[in-house]
């Protein structure tokens, strides 16, 4: 029988073969498909069903079509046939009932009724109807395209039997198992599925085939199917828009569609007349008709309400979403709402047009693109439908977005909060020059006033906005350099910058289209009000003065808008710029004041108090402030150092908005910009260098110096007037000091006069403001020594260095005992002149030609400029470097090393100066604190270096005793200590002596004694238990001593650790003992051996060796 069967699929599949094409003709097909039809009817299996399959694909569409019920009935009886079935043969047939019903049309409503309902029986799960089966997914799909292609494949009028009443439960079983795979299914592919046959079943799918076209009447019958399953499919539907991110943007993108186009079909305003009218007799449907739903007014009141929620949180989920493709289908879902159910749905319209407006600054072309068409389109329906005009209803959304927006800022996360400023400056772009129409009205301007100064609260919490204490010079500030970097904000109530550039964009927005002068005289008052409100409020005014001016506009929608007057933005800037530095928004603390702290250092500091040797008056040189008025708290610390940030930057943005313009403004804006460049506070720095480049920029200056050279008459002038009232104006000195740092030599002939009264100043005010006034001799002297470098010069004096190191060759047996001879007579006295010590302290030369200089004082050439301001500022130091405060002190000594180095090449100047500061400068090596005692030390190296010996009897009588005993003494300590050791203070003083002693004993060319206290001093710090840099520096002190004296360096060490023998160069001498020969290895033993090493190179140990050969 079997062999019967295929040898007829073998006879009918040669006639198909000798066919040039498919088979036309209906009879040929019929029988040509007959024997596989039949033999899948009696034996259901998945290769008949491939075999059927094949066939199928040798007939025509048009004989399909006549063949459409003869076909399909063996594969629906096999999806009929009870019992379980294997999940390849049920994929099988649906995959080949799908193929027919692609190329045919469904006319007869049985066959579409029976069809449908077969497969939806497949979906469904045997046990549990209500439920998808728990089926493979690719099942799931081949049930899900058969669905898809029957709905397409329903031919006319029989579609839209489909929505009559008496179908209602079948197909509200159908959409619950399609919404059931959407929002349940794990797989994209089979959720994308259910969603298409949604949209199939809802007549709403937008694929490129034919579909059937619903009339008036129809729509409405499909409007009323669909009212009863609204709930279920938009409560289903949101629940997959807001699901989980990882199931991809094409299913939220395909469920929002079904989404908005069941709404629609629903809520059409063209269905709202008809409401009243309903043929259907209920009677007749019985227990049907109570799923009917009649959409009265208050149907569609309840519905609409309800709607509103679900809307809201589909334009939550999806308007910050990361991909442009959702947020593109939001868009088309507001324009379907609001071009079909505008009436119907009143109270979506808001959050439509917001969903709007939010889009229109995508950052996605196509997006904008589409939001730009929509808008136009719903205003152009409100202008023909003459109803409100679009700029009545979002001024009135514009409002309610205004009320929202602080608790939006608190309440959401930083997308959501960006969607809604995108919102709001999308309402401005929309409105456009009608902003200033808006912003006439006093509630909406308050409104939106006092959003932004609720949102742009800043955050003063962070303790380290006061704790940072430096800046650095500005360079290079060139029109073509990069732009200023001002300091990152930190707001209250939101932590992204993009929030922070759409706040800017909207009140440039403001400006560029508001009343500019109504919006800064009430964004002054503002700034009066309240400090809560001042720098929210200086912010805002900014951003509304650069919008004004066009800066960083994108003004192509309203072209049209004229540029404002460049004389009323000028107005309006001089009147900002009078409010931000007058004395009260200008002077404003930025760190706690220093009376407390000088008090404590005058208390604890072991020299005595300048105001303690008065008798009853300790407390009178302290200002009044400090005993009466509480010290600001860390929160107004930090709220007056961004709002004096705010202020600068405004000044720079002025600047910019006005260009060149803005010159005539530099009399009153570039001396409050100086005084701020020399704040304390880092921030204030940063801002006022960053104001200074705009100002460059603006007003045409290559750099910080020509500017401060062009303008310096002035500014000179002002600083003059102010040091003499430095009760009111105390930061005077700061002006000067940046004046300083940013110009070059050619401020000197103008700068001679104020350092003068500077000088005067310092000598009238000692006690009150010394460290100010040294902050600003600081600068000039460091702008002394940048702008006139000391010429080099071979120095009058050069290190003894060893013979050997200076001729390797034989050693010369004589000259050696010579040498020692001298060297012996010497240490005992002979052929040494007695000397007065008194002379000896003094400069020879100076006094020597004492009565000589006053007879040719006429003929005394006169000193440098640059040279008698650095003999003047060095007078000052002499008695400054005794100030009870430390920070003074350690200003001092840094002044002290400038003045020095200035003076160096005025020898006759330069010593009796060293002489007047000589006392003090001791107290401060051998008698101060451990952290001005290395500063100190500096010093003296650097005089050492300049006046040479001048000073070696000095230290070595006065410095060198005390600072090898403080080595000897915690040489000790330091061995025994642990890695946290290197942070103390007497570690760092350890270091700084040790690092400078070599070079100064070089310099000073010091002998025989005191180049042993300096070895023994500096023997324990080779040991390996010191601190790694400690040794280093231990290791420098000694290869400098070997350049004074290499034999006294040698024995030195030898004496410690002598690895060899030493056999005498002749028979005649007797041999060496050295103490340090036979000693066991030690911890000294590695460093003595390295030094040794670099002081006897091998070819030495040779020389030796051969010696006594040569005598021979």
């Amino acid at each position: 029988m079997s062999s019967t069967r295929r040898s007829t699929q073998i006879s009918f599949f040669h006639m198909w073969r000798m066919a040039d094409s498919q088979i036309d003709d209906p009879k040929i097909a019929f029988a040509y498909l007959r024997p596989s039809c039949v033999l899948l009817t009696k034996e259901p299996s998945l290769p008949n069903v491939e075999a059927l399959s094949g066939h199928l694909r040798a007939v025509s569409d048009g004989a399909l079509q006549r063949l459409q019920d003869y076909v399909l009935f063996p594969l629906r009886f096999v999806l009929k046939i009870p019992g379980s079935k294997r999940e390849g043969l049920v994929q099988a047939v649906l995959e080949t009932m799908a193929y027919v019903l692609d190329i045919t049309c469904v006319r007869s409503w049985e066959s579409l009724r029976d069809l449908f309902s077969e497969l939806c029986l497949c979906l469904c799960s045997p046990t549990d109807p209500g439920k998808p089966a728990p089926a493979s997914e690719e099942l799931k799909l081949a049930v899900l395209h058969c669905l898809d292609a029957l709905m397409h494949a329903a031919y006319g009028d029989v579609v839209f039997k489909m929505y009559e009443p008496a179908m209602l439960p079948g197909l509200g079983a159908a959409v619950s198992l399609l919404l059931a795979l959407a929002e349940g299914e794990n797989a994209r592919g089979v959720q994308t599925a259910a969603l298409g046959c949604l949209l199939s079943l809802f007549l709403q799918c937008d694929c490129p085939k034919i579909h059937a076209e619903a009339q008036e009447e129809d729509r409405h019958m499909l409007g009323n199917s669909l009212a009863t399953f609204l709930p279920g499919i938009t409560r289903a539907l949101s629940h997959v828009i807001g699901g989980d991110v990882r199931q991809g943007h094409m299913v939220i993108v395909k469920a929002m569609r079904v989404w908005y186009r069941t709404v629609a079909l629903v809520m059409d305003d063209d269905q709202l007349p008809k409401t009243g009218i309903e043929n259907v007799e209920l009677a007749q449907l019985g227990r049907v008709g109570e799923l009917v739903v009649r959409r009265t007014p208050s149907w569609r009141k309840s519905t609409s309400e309800r709607l509103l929620l679900a809307l809201k949180k589909v334009i939550s989920f999806t308007s910050t979403h990361q991909h442009w493709r959702v947020r593109l289908e939001l868009v088309c879902l507001s324009d379907h709402l609001l071009t079909h159910c505008s009436k119907s749905l009143p109270e979506c319209v808001g959050p439509l047009l917001e969903a709007l407006v939010g889009a229109i600054n995508d950052e996605e072309p196509r997006v904008r693109e589409q939001c730009g068409g929509a808008l136009d389109e719903v205003a152009r329906r409100n202008q023909e439908a003459g109803g409100r005009g679009l700029t009545d209803v979002l001024s009135e959304s514009l409002h309610g977005l205004a009320s929202a927006l602080p608790r939006l800022m608190r309440a959401t996360d930083d997308k959501r909060k960006l969607f809604v400023l995108s919102a709001f400056l999308g309402y401005l772009k929309i409105l456009g020059p009608k902003v200033d129409a808006v912003l006439s009205s006093a509630v909406h301007l308050n409104r939106i006033s006092k959003a932004l100064m609720q949102v742009l609260e800043l955050d003063v919490m962070d303790v380290r906005i006061v704790e940072e204490r430096s800046f650095a010079p500005l360079k290079d500030l060139g029109p073509d350099a990069p732009e200023a970097q001002y300091q990152k904000k930190c707001f209250l109530y939101f932590t992204d910058d993009k929030i922070f550039l759409a706040l800017k964009q909207i009140c440039r927005m403001l400006g560029y289209y508001g009343n500019l002068y109504l919006l800064a005289d009430h964004f002054l008052e503002l700034y009066k009000e309240s400090s809560v409100y001042r720098k929210q409020a200086a912010m805002v005014l900014n951003e509304i003065i650069t919008g004004a001016a066009g800066v960083g506009m994108e003004t192509a929608n309203h072209s049209e808008h004229p540029p404002i007057n460049q004389e009323d933005l000028k107005c309006a800037i001089m009147s900002v710029m009078e409010e931000y530095v007058s004395l009260n928004n200008w002077h404003l603390p930025t760190a706690s004041e220093h009376s407390e702290r000088e008090q404590q250092e005058k208390l604890h500091s072991p020299l005595p108090s300048i105001s303690s040797s008065r008798e009853g008056n300790g407390l009178q040189l302290l200002p009044a402030s400090a005993a009466g008025s509480r010290p600001p708290t860390l929160h107004q610390l930090n709220g007056n150092i961004w709002q004096l940030c705010v202020q600068l930057e405004g000044i720079g943005s002025f600047a910019s908005a006005l260009g060149a313009d803005f010159r005539p403004l530099l009399m009153t804006s570039l001396y409050p910009v100086l005084e701020k460049a020399g704040d304390d506070s880092l921030l204030v720095s940063q801002s006022a260098l960053g104001c200074m480049r705009a100002l460059c920029v603006a007003c045409d200056y290559r750099s910080p110096e020509e500017l401060v050279i062009a303008n310096a008459d002035y500014l000179l002038n002002d600083v003059s007037l102010n040091l003499g009232r430095l009760g009111v104006h105390p930061h005077a000195p700061r002006v000067l000091a940046v004046m300083f740092t940013h110009s070059d030599a050619g401020l000197l002939p103008l700068v001679a006069d104020v350092v003068q009264d500077v000088l005067t100043a310092l000598d009238m005010s000692y006690d009150q403001r010394s460290l100010h006034f040294c902050a600003v001799l600081h600068s000039l002297m460091k702008a002394l020594v940048r702008w006139f470098p000391a010429r080099s010069r071979e120095r009058a004096h050069h290190p003894t260095v060893s013979p050997r190191a200076q001729d390797p060759g034989q050693l010369d047996l004589r000259r050696f005992l010579l040498d020692y001879r001298k060297q012996k007579d010497l240490a005992e006295g002979i052929g040494i002149e007695e000397e007065d010590p008194a002379v000896a302290e003094l400069p020879s030369a100076p006094v020597a030609r004492e009565e000589e200089e006053e007879e040719e004082e006429v003929v005394k050439p006169e000193l440098p400029a640059h040279v008698s301001m650095a003999k003047d500022v060095m007078e000052r130091c002499a008695h400054l470097l005794s100030d009870p405060s430390m920070r003074v002190r350690l200003k001092v000594l840094d002044i002290m090393e400038l003045c020095v180095e200035v003076l160096s090449e005025v020898e006759n100047e330069l010593l009796p100066m060293v002489h007047r500061c000589w006392p003090a400068l001791l107290q401060r090596l051998t008698n101060d604190d451990p952290l001005a005692i290395p500063q100190a030390f500096r010093v003296l190296c650097v005089l050492g270096e300049t006046c040479g010996d001048f000073l070696r009897r000095r230290v070595s009588k006065e410095v060198l005793p005390r600072l090898t005993w403080t080595l000897r003494r915690q040489a000790e300590s330091s061995a025994r200590s642990g890695p946290l050791y290197t942070h103390t203070l007497a570690y760092k003083l350890q270091l700084a002596v040790l690092r400078g002693l070599g070079p100064l004993c070089v310099r000073l060319d010091l002998v025989d004694s005191d180049l042993d206290h300096v070895s023994e001093a500096c023997l324990p710090y080779l040991s390996c238990r010191q601190p790694i840099r400690l040794q280093e520096a231990c290791l420098s002190v000694f290869r400098h001593l070997m350049l004074v004296d290499p034999d006294a360096c040698w024995f030195t060490l030898s004496e410690v650790c002598c690895p060899s023998p030493h056999e005498p160069p002749h028979a005649r001498l007797l041999p060496v003992r050295l103490s340090g020969m036979g000693k066991p290895r030690n911890e000294l033993t590695d460093n003595v051996m390295k030094l040794l090493d670099e002081l006897c190179p091998p070819w030495e140990h040779e020389a030796i060796s051969d010696a006594p050969e040569a005598s021979d």
